[in-house]
């Protein structure tokens, strides 16, 4: 079998959506012999609020996404090989720019990473992914309800999207 995808980004923000899709990504790393480079963006500090001058609040904040991300990595078995990088600004232009840097073959992430009021009003990060990556990205969506099927939307550099049930255990 020839392997599709060599070097897979996970962006993960320590979301259950985040988690879903690393496991999803784990899973597809090794059916592909890839390798994963686990990224966590930390939104800029103004756009949480955090001033130029609140240098202890700044490093807490670093903290809790250096903690999220070391998490994550320790979650991934031992078999799959795994870089990290943690980068602060804009996620979705992070995102798209380490995908191209690092010369990724798709991108994998949660559908969404906050409630749905506020990613109603801010936009989502998924969404923007979508429109401006020139690299593939698979987008996992939430936990299934009973009786439904898991779904993950991939969409192609062509902007042509599929949708469809996952095989179980995928």
């Amino acid at each position: 079998m020839t392997s599709v995808y060599h070097k897979i980004l996970v962006a993960f923000d320590g979301s259950a959506n985040a988690r879903r899709a690393l496991a999803h990504a784990v899973n597809l790393a090794r059916d592909q012999c890839a390798r994963l480079t686990l990224l966590t963006v930390i939104p800029p500090r103004g756009a949480i609020g955090i001033g130029g001058g609140a240098t202890s609040a700044a490093e807490t904040m670093i903290g809790c996404y250096s903690e999220i991300l070391h998490s994550a990595a320790a979650s991934v078995p031992d078999d799959v090989g795994i870089t990290t990088q943690l980068v602060e600004g804009s996620p979705a232009r992070c995102i798209v720019e380490r995908a191209v840097a690092g010369r990724h073959d798709l991108i994998v992430m949660g559908s969404r990473g906050r409630g749905r009021l506020a990613g109603a009003l801010l936009g989502s990060v998924s969404h923007r992914v979508l429109h401006a990556s020139p690299v593939p990205v698979l987008i996992v969506h939430a936990a299934p309800e009973d009786g439904e099927e898991e779904r993950t939307v991939a969409v192609n550099p062509t902007g042509r999207r599929s949708s469809e049930a996952a095989e179980p255990g995928v």
